[in-house]
């Protein structure tokens, strides 16, 4: 009784953040992080253990379901270099460049070790940053490249996270193996997320006239989606999103206005719940994970977290304004890129500065195992996620404090080159 005590507890207190938030107009997610952190560090507070997996699969589905639903195909399309390079190349960019940091910074800090916190932290999270931009007026284009970003980047992640992990217990690394598994467990993602997205198709045309079974079976298809994708060892983030694209071009050419309409009431309602609830569960665990650590270590071990957030956040400042580049350059060569995949350097800086951590990391790194498969308990376990939970709120806080007030500063109308 006392777990659903707590639970309703941290419901109304979201439900309560969230509302006055919006009322003094600030950043709805970074509120929630701040009560999160405060409540945490309350005495009488009991911990709150989260289960990895619960996170991944109660969060992660309906989120990714959601971005990828409402998000312009269109954009999606023509930024799809910009979007491929930032969710792939970046993340394995950023995974050695954090690793590398780590191994020479931190004290017995070994290779395999620094890989797997530079996996941790190598996807963004374009949740935090669309939600904290609401209401400023970002350029579709951008917003269509950040949540594009997010979409694709945590399958990317997982990937990395799971040969690192192997590493550190003795599997020896082996980059064609590596490559060939990326690219199954993203095909293998694609291909599930195809076919369940007809088969989801077909079965809304059959129940076309029960409004309540076509709601309730678009809710559930991405927990399905991803469920399925993980038992045969594939992709659940792009099995998810290729549901969400696939039921967005459906839904505008078959779904009638009534169901659209109720549709998207519900929709939002368990999106703002989910997102609510899990800035607030980010802010929860930092306080508990720092009463693990050793009380010689906290400092320091902010002074890693800050450096490493720096380092992430210069590498994607040199990738995205290297894009730009890139793109202008291929437009200027008459290669096949369109006029509308160009961006400015407004929006370059912005782009990068939306690149904030937050749920996958904090989901990976709770989620790393504590023992190895030899019986040997997992190397500076602790450490790596109290750094990992550190960079989220470097990030999220940090940035994310900032961002408004950036978006503000660079607006304008955005040019194409």
């Amino acid at each position: 009784m006392e777990n659903y005590t707590i639970v309703l507890i941290i419901m109304a207190v979201m439900i309560i953040a969230s509302a006055v938030a919006d009322k003094i107009r600030f950043p709805v997610p970074l509120l929630l992080l701040i009560v999160g952190v405060a409540i945490g560090f309350v005495p009488a507070m009991p911990e709150i253990k989260i289960d990895p997996e619960i996170i991944m699969l109660l969060f992660l589905p309906p989120l990714l379901y959601d971005a990828a639903f409402n998000i312009s195909f269109k954009q999606f399309r023509s930024n799809f270099n910009t979007i491929s390079t930032l969710a792939i190349g970046l993340v394995f960019i950023t995974t050695a460049g954090i690793a590398t940091v780590a191994y020479y910074v931190i004290p017995d800090m070994t290779w395999p070790l620094a890989f797997v916190l530079g996996a941790i932290l190598s996807a963004t999270d374009a949740v935090a940053a669309i939600g904290i931009t609401k209401g400023l007026g970002l350029p579709h284009k951008t917003i269509t490249i950040l949540e594009g970003e997010s979409l694709v980047n945590d399958a990317s992640a997982l990937v990395a996270y799971r040969f690192a992990v192997a590493a550190v217990s003795g599997i020896a690394f082996v980059t064609w193996k590596a490559g060939l598994q990326f690219f199954i467990t993203l095909g293998g993602g694609f291909l599930i997320g195809f076919i369940l997205t007809k088969l989801l198709g077909f079965l809304l045309r059959v129940f076309r006239t029960n409004d309540m079974v076509i709601i309730s079976l678009t809710l559930l298809m991405p927990f399905v989606a991803y469920l399925v994708a993980e038992y045969f060892e594939v992709s659940g983030v792009i099995a998810v999103v290729m549901l969400g694209l696939g039921m967005s071009r459906l839904s505008r050419a078959k779904f009638p206005d009534r169901i659209k309409e109720q549709s998207r009431h519900f929709w939002d309602v368990i999106i703002f719940l989910l997102n609510g609830l899990i800035f607030l569960l980010i802010g929860l665990e930092f306080p508990f994970v720092l009463r693990e650590m050793n009380d010689a270590q906290v400092w320091p071990f902010i002074g890693y977290a800050f450096i490493i957030a720096l380092t992430a956040l210069a590498i994607r400042m040199v990738r995205v304004y290297l894009q730009q580049f890139n793109l202008q350059q291929a437009f200027k060569g008459r290669r096949p890129i369109s006029e509308d995949a160009l961006f400015d350097s407004k929006t370059s800086f912005i782009i990068t500065w939306s690149g904030m951590r937050g749920i996958v990391s904090l989901a990976i790194a709770i989620g790393l195992p504590v023992t190895l498969d030899q019986g040997d308990t997992f190397p500076m376990r602790n450490e790596l996620i109290f750094i990992s939970i550190a960079v989220v709120l470097f990030s999220l806080l940090g940035q994310g404090l900032s961002l408004p007030w950036i978006v503000r500063k660079l607006s304008g109308p955005p040019t194409s080159s």
